[in-house]
This record gives structure tokens, C-alpha cells and sequence, in this order.
């Protein structure tokens, strides 16, 4: 077994360079396409394999620049089939971790949440590939409060490490009721760069396809790289006005690694993305919008 997720693995990673290579391809060609059309100057490092390239575009389609796509494989079958999402925290967790790996499990419709124990990674990981996880979410805290998501997309990857922050939850807002369960509607704003659609596709892949009359919505609003999260459900008072009702819980987001693997090969899988504190000397440098 261990063999032919080795080698599955492999098959992925060799699939996944191939269409990074075509991607650039694609890339290229599409500048020099532009350039030509325009009338204007062919870019200086296009200049060696300019002919090369205008040669290959004659054999191009109309519409096939944005054919293959890196995240076809990962996330083929999402919005087809139901996510199947696994919960659990660090080991030795407090009852304030516990309860949001709870309440985490209420966001998410068909999540399950797993005691950790002292459960390693790798045993962890294969227990929920056997059960046919789709993604598998680890909660880490620093004294009692949650600093710390990880979302691991199963069985290749990739891995989206997030830090928490300004968390506030169901238990600590009085008189909330009873949380919906229906599938709810998501909204993402600010994530316009190609790395926020990358992250806007992690996290839309948690989320099982709503009905049009679900009536929980779930916000996801991206502010100088600091994404907000609310939990909103709504009731229509009259035909043109809408009641929102906030039910908790609300916490921000920062992306800071994005790694090619599931959470036991994070020692052997190549990083995406990762966020450089020192080598940024701007600080309105923004990564998840323009």
C-alpha cells in the first residue's frame, strides 16, 4: 500500500511540473501574441525563442491559452461531490481549543472531529485517507487561544498554513441560539490576484454546493492580506429589505505558507508560496489582492 501511494505521488508531482512547464509556455506565448498584436517592441528575454514561439502559435486554437490549469487535478471534484472534512487539534488541548475545533465543526457542513491524542501526523493522515477525507484541518493554540489553522488537502495536497488572531466565539457571545446546519452561501471579496484565487479555491473547496433557499451566509473578506471571517444567517422582513443576524464565530486569517503535500511530507514537499517578513521592504506590499 505504502508502495503505490508512492508511487500516485510521484505520478502527481511529475503531472503537476509538466503543467507548470506549459503554463509558463502559455505564458510566453501570450506576451509575445500581445506584443504583436499591439505593434509593439518584443520583450527582451522573448527575443531568443521569439520565432519558436510564433511558430507554435499558428498551431494554437482560439480559446485553448487557459486549457490546462495546475488545480485540475487537486480539485477536480469539487462542487461535484461533498466535501468530507476531518477536524482535530494539537495534542494536549485546553477546553477553549476544544471548543473551537466545536464550533469549527458547525461551520463546516459534514465535518467530523477527531480526539488527537497521541496520534503522529502520518498515522493521522493515512486513518483519513482510508476513510475517504477530502481535507483535513489541524487547530493549534499558544495558552488556551486558537493562533493556528492548517488546511491539508487530501491525498496530494496542497497544505495552506494560516495564523488566527482577534478570535471571538460562540460561547463567548451570550444568547445565540441554536446554529443553522443548512449548506450555506459563500462570499469572497479581495482575493483578485492569482494567489488570493489560489487561497479562495482552498477554502471554497471546504464548502459543500448550497440550495438557493439556504438562508446562512459565510463571508470571506480579504483587507491588506488579512482575511475576516463571518457567520452571518439572514431573514427577508419584506420584499426589499434584509435582516443579517451574526452567529459567531469571527476570527482573522493571515496566509504565510502554501506547500505542494499533505501534512506528513511537510519536511519533503516544495513550497508554493511562503511569506518573507524581512524581504518585503514595502510595507503596503499586498500578496492576496492588487
Amino acid at each position: 500500500m505504502f508502495r503505490r501511494e508512492a508511487r500516485l505521488r510521484r505520478e502527481y508531482l511529475y503531472r503537476k511540473a509538466q503543467e507548470q512547464k506549459q503554463h509558463l509556455l502559455e505564458e510566453k506565448k501570450r506576451r509575445l501574441k500581445r506584443a504583436l498584436e499591439d505593434n509593439q517592441p518584443i520583450p527582451p528575454e522573448l527575443c531568443r525563442e521569439a520565432l519558436t514561439l510564433q511558430q507554435a502559435l499558428e498551431f494554437d486554437d482560439v480559446g485553448s491559452e487557459d486549457v490546462l490549469n495546475p488545480q485540475d487535478d487537486e480539485y477536480r471534484w469539487a462542487g461535484v461531490e461533498d466535501p468530507r472534512i476531518m477536524i482535530t487539534t494539537s495534542r494536549d488541548p485546553s477546553s477553549r481549543l476544544k471548543m473551537f475545533a466545536k464550533e469549527l465543526k458547525l461551520i463546516l457542513p459534514g465535518a467530523q472531529k477527531m480526539n488527537r491524542g497521541r496520534c503522529e501526523m502520518g498515522a493521522l493522515v493515512r486513518a483519513c485517507e482510508a476513510r475517504g477525507v477530502t481535507d483535513l484541518l489541524l487547530v493549534h493554540e499558544h495558552r488556551g487561544t486558537p493562533v493556528g489553522l492548517i488546511v491539508s488537502h487530501l491525498p496530494f495536497g496542497p497544505t495552506a498554513y494560516f495564523t488566527l488572531c482577534n478570535v471571538v466565539m460562540r460561547h463567548d457571545i451570550p444568547g445565540l441560539g441554536t446554529a443553522s446546519e443548512a449548506f450555506p452561501h459563500l462570499i469572497f471579496s479581495g482575493f483578485s490576484s492569482h494567489l488570493g484565487q489560489r487561497v479562495s479555491s482552498i477554502l471554497r473547496s471546504l464548502f459543500p454546493v448550497p440550495k438557493d433557499d439556504s438562508h446562512r451566509v459565510i463571508t470571506f473578506v480579504n483587507q491588506d492580506d488579512y482575511i475576516s471571517f463571518r457567520h452571518h444567517v439572514y431573514r427577508k422582513t419584506d420584499r426589499s429589505t434584509v435582516e443579517l443576524t451574526e452567529v459567531g464565530p469571527r476570527f482573522e486569517m493571515k496566509l504565510y505558507l502554501i506547500r505542494l503535500g499533505t501534512l506528513e511530507h511537510e519536511a519533503s514537499a516544495d513550497v508554493e508560496w511562503r511569506w518573507h517578513p524581512y524581504t518585503h521592504t514595502a510595507r503596503k506590499k499586498i500578496s492576496l489582492g492588487i
